[in-house]
């Protein structure tokens, strides 16, 4: 939906709205399950959501298109996903709060493992701890020398994500990312995307020779992988676009720099889901808009671990009430996409959501499952209409039109 003539349409209002978003959240049945993750979780605060809300299918890009988490958490606030898409570099830059400036090439990096004959075998290191990270970002910052009149900078993400940023002039965002997306593969080149991105292709092939160089000796994270090479953009914030006072609680950078992109407060980081929860009940009189960002479904379907995803969402489940007592006008449960275990990857499947309000029209659906969503109220929609749909059931958005 177009924000030229929706963003019109907006109304003040006190109504407080909570985005619960399990990241990852859609999954696949596996040999001896009883359905997908979802459906297999004892999940009885859900499905009382369900039950007293309206539920759907969403498709974070398009039918069939399988979604990184970048556009799919813009689609999620109601921006385009395809006109707002940026590198995922950018995001990790603004979630760690890096000071950038416009003659700055943000990349996103995985440390990663390579065998004796160069090939991949573990594309994330093994889920090294955040302070190896940190002792790596210090080990490549010390002995890897940027081409002449560039500068060079490395930053911490968390576990095996880090962030580089090549800061000079003339450079490019249109390379090759270097992830095979795959293990037995050696990492592709970060190959120039058109030809006035060749001076850049150039540096990153230098500087990823040096990083093996300086990470030869490491067991497990003796290599990056460069993925989301993005330059500065900037959004329209979500007080101007909507009359919101949002707050981001989310432990990961990117989701932080996402938040922090579209004009959201961002709170301090937290270490577990019940962290978050304290965090949205002491915050809940300062904001009426509130991102709550869970990540363990997506890590623990991107495992591969059926059993252990299962567990992540009764773990939410079990929190739910204390959101509830908050009273919040409109509550959505839902994710950014599926990460279904049995493919261990990001998938196409459409995203089941609840949406509970006073001013719901019921449906059949009496469980939160993706069974019960297809036959859910909101039917199968795009995931950028969700905001719009949300301030509707706020009272935010006036009639159209006489």
């Amino acid at each position: 939906m177009s924000s030229q003539w929706m963003d019109k349409l907006v109304i003040p209002s006190q109504a407080k709205m909570v985005f619960l978003i399990m990241d990852g959240l859609g999954g696949l049945p596996m040999e001896g399950k009883p359905g997908t993750e979802l459906e297999t979780a004892i999940t009885p605060h859900l499905d009382a959501l369900a039950r007293g809300g309206v539920c759907g299918l969403l498709d974070p890009i398009a039918p069939g298109i399988t979604p990184g988490s970048g556009p799919a958490h813009f689609a999620l606030f109601g921006y385009d996903p395809v006109d707002n898409n940026v590198g995922r570099g950018l995001l990790s830059a603004a979630g760690l709060d890096f000071p950038m400036t416009e003659r700055d090439l943000f990349m996103r990096v995985n440390f990663a493992t390579v065998d004796s004959e160069g090939r991949v075998t573990d594309r994330r290191a093994g889920r090294i701890d955040t302070e190896t990270n940190e002792r790596l970002c210090r080990k490549l910052a010390e002995g890897i020398r940027p081409a002449s009149g560039t500068e060079v900078f490395f930053a911490t993400e968390k576990e095996h994500r880090a962030l580089i940023v090549l800061r000079g002039d003339n450079l490019r965002e249109e390379i090759a990312e270097t992830d095979p997306q795959k293990t037995g593969l050696p990492p592709l080149s970060p190959k120039a995307l058109i030809p006035e991105a060749a001076g850049t292709a150039n540096q990153l092939t230098d500087l990823l020779n040096q990083a093996r160089t300086v990470l030869a000796d490491e067991p497990k994270a003796n290599m990056m992988l460069l993925r989301g090479y993005s330059r500065y953009h900037r959004f329209e914030p979500m007080s101007e676009r909507f009359g919101l006072s949002p707050l981001a609680i989310a432990s990961y950078p990117m989701y932080r720099g996402i938040s922090r992109l579209l004009g959201m407060t961002v709170h301090a980081p937290t270490s577990t889901l019940e962290e978050e929860i304290a965090a949205l009940e002491t915050a809940w009189p300062d904001y009426d808009f509130f991102f709550v960002h869970v990540k363990p479904t997506d890590s623990r379907g991107e495992d591969g671990d059926f059993d252990a995803k299962v567990k992540a969402i009764e773990t939410v489940d079990a929190l739910i009430p204390r959101i509830t007592a908050l009273s919040p006008d409109v509550l959505v449960v839902t994710g950014d996409h599926s990460t279904p275990a049995a493919l261990a990857s990001h998938s196409w499947h459409p995203v089941p959501v609840v949406l509970s309000a006073k001013t719901c029209r019921p449906d059949r659906a009496e469980r939160f499952g993706e069974g019960d969503c297809l036959f859910g109220g909101l039917g199968r929609m795009s995931m950028s209409s969700l905001m719009t749909v949300a301030l509707a059931h706020a009272g935010r958005l006036t009639k159209f039109g006489a």
